[in-house]
């Protein structure tokens, strides 16, 4: 059981890191882009903790838990103003980073 909850918390993460670079890739948000890289940090935290987990569950769940910790987030820019739901969990933005180059 203490495997399919490191499992989720795992993927989850996975998910929400590459939601974050994409939105930054998108709007070029200093914000997103130190989620992103709180992401990586924590899945990996997360994933030593799920490959212990088995062998010893309260050490593993503890590897998670200092995991999901780290992947707190913090303030973020308003980037959603007409995106439904299913949008939103995507992470496509309404905001999108002007082109800079000079051609």
């Amino acid at each position: 059981m203490y495997i399919y909850i490191a499992a989720v918390a795992y993927f989850v993460t996975i998910f929400l890191t590459i939601r974050d670079i994409r939105i930054y890739r998108r709007t070029a948000f200093a914000s997103y882009r130190k989620g992103a890289m709180k992401g990586i940090v924590a899945s990996t935290i997360i994933l030593i903790g799920l490959l212990i987990v088995s062998a010893y569950p309260d050490a593993g769940l503890l590897f998670v838990l200092v995991g999901l910790f780290v992947n707190k987030k913090g303030t973020r820019e308003k980037i959603f103003t007409s995106a439904t739901a299913l949008e939103r969990f995507l992470g496509k933005t309404d905001i999108v980073k002007e082109n800079t180059n000079l051609e």
